[in-house]
């Protein structure tokens, strides 16, 4: 699986799950040094530590080594794995940290993936599962990955500091991925969101969906926004709302924006209608931005391309993300392969944000460890 087996070396707490990510899809080994090493408290935190330990569940035959301070990593992949499998997520950071993670691994498992994941469901620094159920998944759809048994299920939500939510995810396996060609983006149709609230008043959420549909009216009249309201063992430990929103165009692309409220005892109270009107606006930026992948899954779409048969894959974006530049420079360095950017500046017909046009063709990436039936 490996093309060349010689470990790659990196330095800091950056782009983390990146690297760990390539490197399991490369085969190549990755060694990470001074993380954090500068810092008050030196090393890998918790919710890297739980990450890792994800990904000795889903592998098998991984070696990881950290030295005793924690600044120093070395992981040597295994082969995916898969299976059903529990995990813990730490509560410093969302289920969706590890959720994107497990989205790039997924297809290329040994036996379909079934996982539950514990923690915290929706904070302000993740994408939350919502917005990743409404927008990777139709995109993993583009690729070829689809079936009965590909489903992201909230059992149960909680909000940080507490956690306590629950997800339900499983994929099915491919041998071979589809090339894409995603050119043309459409114009907006339609826009679903979710209002939700847990262990505050249930009319949070449906202040929420006034005050954001006070601003989206103006632009389009078809908005569905659902109230989900989880009351009891479901509300998980902490208080909370927030609203995640999609638009979706005539060509099947999916753009998303979304806010929480600031968790227990942490900054001001945020009022549910400035919530509703700052994440409408926050979509409308989204959707000025434009491409036919929303920017917080460039990155996905981009692996996904690059992971393809041989063949031609195009896919045009709105500005692109700092991560997803630093993503492109990791998949050089783990695949050996170069994307080529042509820019599309906003013409009269596509009003708008300028645009990137991508171009790569794939390495045939097989998916070795499928078992034959």
């Amino acid at each position: 699986m490996a093309t060349q087996a010689h470990s790659l070396s990196y330095v800091g707490c950056n782009f983390l799950r990146q690297r760990l990510v390539l490197s399991t899809l490369s085969g190549r080994p990755v060694k990470i040094r001074k993380i954090r090493a500068r810092d008050d408290n030196p090393g890998l935190r918790d919710f890297e530590a739980s990450f890792i330990r994800l990904l000795d569940k889903i592998t098998n035959g991984s070696r990881i080594e950290i030295n005793q301070t924690g600044t120093t990593l070395y992981y040597q992949p295994g082969l995916l794995y898969g299976g059903s499998v529990e995990h813990d997520c730490s509560v410093l950071r969302s289920i969706g940290y590890y959720l994107e993670s497990l989205l790039c691994l997924a297809p290329f498992m040994k036996h379909p993936l079934r996982i539950v994941l514990r923690g915290v469901t929706n904070d302000q620094v993740d994408p939350s599962v919502d917005v990743l159920r409404a927008t990777a998944l139709p995109l993993l759809k583009q690729f070829g990955i689809d079936g009965e048994s590909f489903e992201l299920k909230i059992v149960r939500r909680g909000m940080p500091p507490g956690g306590g939510g629950e997800v339900f995810f499983s994929c099915p396996v491919r041998k071979v991925l589809k090339p894409i060609h995603l050119i043309d983006p459409g114009k907006i149709k339609r826009i679903r969101g979710m209002a939700y609230s847990v262990r505050v008043s249930p009319q949070m959420a449906n202040r929420i969906v006034d005050s954001a549909r006070s601003i989206l009216n103006k632009f389009i009249p078809d908005i569905y926004i659902y109230t989900d309201h989880m009351k009891g063992v479901n509300s998980g430990k902490s208080p909370g709302f927030g609203l995640s929103l999609v638009a979706e165009t005539t060509n099947g692309t999916f753009l998303s924006a979304e806010l929480a409220s600031n968790p227990q005892g942490q900054g001001a109270a945020v009022l549910p209608e400035d919530l509703g009107r700052n994440c409408a606006k926050l979509l409308l930026e989204e959707i000025y931005r434009g491409g036919c992948v929303d920017s917080t899954n460039q990155s996905l779409a981009l692996l996904l391309m690059t992971l393809g048969q041989q063949d031609v894959s195009k896919v045009l974006l709105g500005p692109l993300s700092p991560y997803t530049i630093e993503f492109l420079r990791h998949l050089k360095s783990f695949f050996q392969i170069m994307f080529k950017i042509e820019t599309k500046p906003c013409g009269e017909e596509l009003k708008g944000g300028d645009k990137v046009l991508l171009t790569c063709v794939g390495i045939g990436f097989s998916n070795l460890s499928k078992t034959l039936k």
